[in-house]
């Protein structure tokens, strides 16, 4: 969780780079124009990003916490399948999606999608490794790992 927690803070200046480089090259003068496709334009930010460091094993977050992002045999992951997990791991995010679609209130919303975060997170915990549902069906797997002794 604490992994988690410190990749969101990354990914803030992701977002802000991103932001600003999409806000300047479509010269978009009020937030909510191009909403859309700003939002789009981060979702393929994100899979650029997750997929390039996940391919290389892990993220500035996951290094910190000595994790990595293996296949199930414990070898690195190709880009392939960094990219299949990035996009199974949007599955946290579709029954909130489609609430916010169907016209649910923001609150709403925003409590369906803690709520399923969790119920995601708990159902790890019944997966024969304890793993999350996209890395089994990506085939990947988190695995802790040991700094080399000097």
């Amino acid at each position: 969780m604490a992994c988690w927690l410190y990749e969101g803070m990354l990914m803030f200046g992701v977002v802000f780079i991103a932001g600003y480089l999409f806000g300047t090259l479509s010269q978009t003068r009020h937030a909510l124009d191009n909403r859309h496709a700003l939002q789009a334009f981060l979702f393929v930010v994100f899979g650029i990003y997750f997929t390039w460091f996940w391919a290389k094993g892990q993220t500035l977050a996951q290094k910190t916490w000595l994790i990595r992002v293996v296949d199930a045999a414990g070898q690195p992951i190709t880009q392939a399948r960094a990219l299949l997990r990035y996009l199974l791991s949007w599955v946290w995010f579709l029954p909130p999606l489609a609430a916010y679609l169907s016209g649910v209130s923001a609150i709403e919303v925003l409590v369906l999608l803690f709520g399923w975060v969790a119920i995601w997170a708990i159902l790890s915990r019944f997966h024969p490794q304890r793993q999350f549902w996209h890395d089994a069906m990506a085939g990947t797997r988190l695995v802790h790992f040991e700094l080399p002794k000097k």
